[in-house]
């Protein structure tokens, strides 16, 4: 039996004072991030953030498309969307 996984649509706030979780927005949620947009900051502390929030290791949570783009879809592995959106909404 394999793990569960799922998608997650991420509306990312770069330039903020802090990295966090405002809630949903529409089907996604939304996460103000500290880190600058660019050299891929901004996502890595996106990924992180949701790795932390999630109890997941990093390598299970990746970004797969919206890398330049405030709107993006992360790949989480080892949790359903139920439960992703559960803990990170908590």
């Amino acid at each position: 039996m394999s793990a569960p996984a799922c998608r997650l649509k991420v509306k990312a706030v770069p330039g903020a004072a802090r990295t966090e979780i405002v809630g949903r927005l529409g089907e996604a949620l939304k996460v103000r991030v500290a880190a600058p947009p660019e050299g891929g900051r901004a996502n890595r502390a996106i990924l992180g953030l949701l790795a932390a929030r999630l109890g997941l290791p990093a390598a299970d949570v990746s970004l797969v498309a919206g890398a330049a783009s405030p709107a993006k879809v992360v790949a989480l592995l080892g949790v359903t969307a139920a439960e992703a959106w559960a803990r990170l909404l908590a």
